[in-house]
This record gives C-alpha cells, sequence and structure tokens, in this order.
C-alpha cells in the first residue's frame, strides 16, 4: 500500500468570485468625484451599519488617511503601501489582527488588494514618477460605491432616530396610562381590570422595550393612548364627527344618511330633489328617482359627495368582512353590527395602523365611504399580519388602483377568510 499523500493547504490569499468582483468594480471608479474627506466620514460612521465593527473602521479611517488628498483627484490612484506591521502600529493591534481585519474589509467590499509574488507592496510609476499603479491596498472601490453606503449610513440613522423617538413616546404612553388606571374616578373594579389584563398583554407581547422594533413600539403607543381614553371615560371623537363628516346630506336619522341636492333643504318639496344617483349607467332602472332627476345638467360631469367615481363594485356581507378581519377583537373593537357601525371606528382602526386623515378622506371620495370603510378594514388586518409595513402608502395604492377601476375589494376579503380558515385548522 502506498503512503497517504497530505494534503498541502493552498499558498497565498484567498480568491472567491466575490473579490474578482470587486476587483474589477475599481477599474470602473470615476476618480474626482468623492474627496479624501468624504471617505473618511463614511469609514467612521460605516460600523453603524453594521457592515464593519469600531476596530475595522478605525483601520479603514487610517487607510483612507494615508492616502494624501491629491490621490482622490482626477489623475490619482489612492493604493496604500504600507506593511501590516507598520499599520499594526498605528492602530495598536497585532499583525495578525490586522491581516484578518483587512480580510474582512475586502469581503465586505470596502477595499481591494493586489498582491506581489512575495506579497510585497510597492507602486508602479511612469516616467514623470506617477503611480499609474501598484500591488497593495486599493481604496478605489470606496469611491465607486461611495453613494450606495452613504444611503446606508443615513437609513441607519433614521431608523436609530425613530426607534429612539417610538421608545420615548411607548415609556411616556405606559406611564400615563397607569396612573389614569390608579386615579381614574367612577371607573368600575371590573372595568379597571379589563383595562389592566390588556395593559399587561400589551407589555407582555412587546417585551424589552429597548429591544422592540419602532412598528411594534408604535402599535403599541397607539393602544396605549387608546387605552387611557377608556379609562378616563372620554367620548370617541369619531362618534360625534362621522355622522356628518364628508357628507352632503341634509337630514340624518338612525345613521341613515338621506343623500338630498335640494337647492332648499328645508323645504319639504320632492319636485326640488334630485337622486342621490342620478348619474347612474342604468338610468331606466332608477325607480326611485323623479323626472327631474334626469336634467341635462346633470350628464356634464358633476358627481355626488361620497359617491364612488367608478361604477360600484359588489360589496361582501358583513359578517363576511367580520370573519376576514380577527385584527378588529384583537384591538378591543366592538363587532361591528351595521355598516354605520363599522364607518365610525374607521377613525380609530387608522389611527392604529398609522394612516393619515388624508389617505382615509381621498379613500372615502374615490371609493364611497362603504368600499373605504372595507378597504381600511383590510389594510388593517395586513398591517396586524405584518404582511404590509406602510398601511398608508398601502391605502394610497388601493384607492388608485380604484380610480383606475382594477380594485377588487371582494377577492381581498374572501381571500382573509380562506386563509384564517386554514391558520386555524392547522
Amino acid at each position: 500500500m502506498g503512503e497517504a499523500v497530505p494534503l498541502k493547504r493552498p499558498i497565498g490569499r484567498r480568491v472567491t468570485p466575490q473579490r474578482t468582483e470587486y476587483r474589477r468594480l475599481s477599474e470602473s471608479a470615476e476618480m474626482g468625484s468623492v474627496t479624501r474627506g468624504q471617505l473618511a466620514v463614511l469609514a467612521h460612521n460605516l460600523p453603524c451599519t453594521g457592515l464593519i465593527n469600531p476596530s475595522e473602521s478605525h483601520l479603514l479611517v487610517t487607510l483612507v488617511n494615508t492616502a494624501s488628498p491629491e490621490a482622490f483627484d482626477k489623475d490619482g490612484r489612492p493604493i496604500i503601501f504600507k506593511s501590516n506591521q507598520q499599520l499594526a502600529f498605528e492602530i495598536n493591534r497585532s499583525v495578525g489582527r490586522v491581516s484578518r481585519m483587512l480580510s474582512n474589509l475586502f469581503d465586505a467590499g470596502l477595499v481591494t488588494m493586489q498582491d506581489s509574488g512575495n506579497y510585497k507592496r510597492y507602486p508602479h510609476r511612469n516616467a514623470d514618477g506617477l503611480i499609474v499603479d501598484g500591488c497593495g491596498i486599493d481604496m478605489r472601490i470606496l469611491i465607486v460605491r461611495y453613494r450606495e453606503l452613504d444611503g446606508l449610513v443615513r437609513q441607519a440613522k433614521a431608523e436609530k432616530a425613530a426607534a429612539s423617538a417610538a421608545l420615548r413616546r411607548y415609556r411616556g404612553a405606559l406611564r400615563n396610562l397607569r396612573y389614569a388606571l390608579a386615579t381614574a374616578a367612577g371607573l368600575s373594579e371590573r372595568a379597571r381590570s379589563r383595562l389592566e389584563a390588556r395593559l399587561e398583554r400589551v407589555v407582555a407581547v412587546v417585551g424589552i422595550a429597548a429591544k422592540a422594533s419602532s412598528a411594534v413600539l408604535r402599535r403599541a403607543t397607539t393602544l396605549f393612548e387608546w387605552l387611557i381614553e377608556r379609562a378616563l371615560q372620554l367620548c370617541r371623537r369619531s362618534e360625534s364627527a362621522l355622522v356628518t363628516e364628508n357628507s352632503a346630506c341634509a337630514n340624518a336619522e338612525n345613521d341613515m344618511h338621506k343623500q338630498t341636492t335640494s337647492p332648499d333643504p328645508l323645504v319639504n318639496s320632492n319636485q326640488n330633489r334630485r337622486s342621490a344617483h342620478a348619474e347612474q349607467l342604468r338610468l331606466l332602472e332608477a325607480g326611485s328617482a323623479s323626472p327631474w332627476a334626469y336634467e341635462a345638467s346633470l350628464g356634464g360631469g358633476s358627481r355626488q359627495v361620497n359617491q364612488p367615481k367608478h361604477p360600484p363594485q359588489a360589496l361582501v356581507a358583513l359578517q363576511d368582512l367580520v370573519r376576514a378581519i380577527p385584527a378588529l377583537d384583537t384591538y378591543g373593537f366592538a363587532l361591528p353590527r351595521t355598516w354605520a357601525e363599522l364607518a365610525r371606528i374607521v377613525p380609530q382602526m387608522c389611527r392604529i395602523a398609522g394612516i393619515s386623515d388624508d389617505a382615509r378622506r381621498r379613500a372615502v371620495d374615490q371609493m364611497g365611504e362603504q368600499q373605504a370603510a372595507v378597504a381600511v378594514a383590510v389594510t388593517l388586518q395586513k398591517f396586524d399580519r405584518q404582511e404590509v409595513t406602510s398601511p398608508g402608502g398601502y391605502l394610497r395604492a388601493m384607492t388608485e388602483r380604484a380610480a383606475a377601476g382594477e380594485l377588487h375589494l371582494a377577492r381581498s376579503v374572501f381571500g382573509l377568510v380562506a386563509r384564517n380558515m386554514t391558520e386555524a385548522l392547522n
């Protein structure tokens, strides 16, 4: 039997497709577009993105500052020729640690390295003494990726600021809610215990507030503010405002609006009254409209307030919508028994999901109050399932699709019902 030949460890720097791609990318650098100062600031801020740690950032800043400012000009070549031993002395680390950090920077696409046969670093100069190439640490990849990396830094800082603001609001709302529960007068013990139980459930879901995401903290803060209103027994703003909000109705009885366009709303005259659906496509089927409802002035594009701008879609039954939106019970809403009750809680659903009043009003103007309520409910459910990160933008997109006649809310509702049933069976 022959002797086993041990496998020899490959000699040289590890070559990967990604490193080769970074080398090729650095050749396309547009010299003179970024200054050395901008790169130094970028290298200092990169740890906040998680790409590198502070020690690697310190080494990267040292490399950037080693090159002269003229090396980043149009005809310059920002290539560093210092040895690992010299770099280790300047950043007070071991030579082996510097070698590993350089490999990590290479893998992250923050530097590229071209080695010589004996691993020495030296420049190649032309007849005029200018560096045209060399074996060393090339910083041109930072110039190529400057916009991308600077965008990551800005995004990380914005997320940190949003998380800090959400954490402060969460802690303040939690403190206010506990104070309200302790001092609320006229609150029964049963109601107090229910509110305290909800408070503890939310706190348990959030966990350690400093480690929770800003989206979770915002949702918890909204729930705390809503519970404070319940603890202080404040009247809901939507109940007093929604009856006549965005409506051209002259009369409202038992939450039933009677649309009228009479020029004399205080005169009970059928001859001065036009049908609320005077613009409907099938005029012969409008049995409730008087002969004066079909006057020529209505054909010029005037529209009634709160009427959809496209032919209305087939609405789903209210009980199907309730089955599709279990988030209503999750956030403590009483299940609506009529469409009017659903419309009353739409502003509160918007507050919980973070939907602006402008987005809600646009949805009502485009789709009508009932369809807009369904759209908001669907958005709340998808936000609760973490399928939508921007509920306001999602509702605006639905409004645009409704304007184009491409929105099918019934499909969304029945899809949510089927998904809920499947999850319940599993």
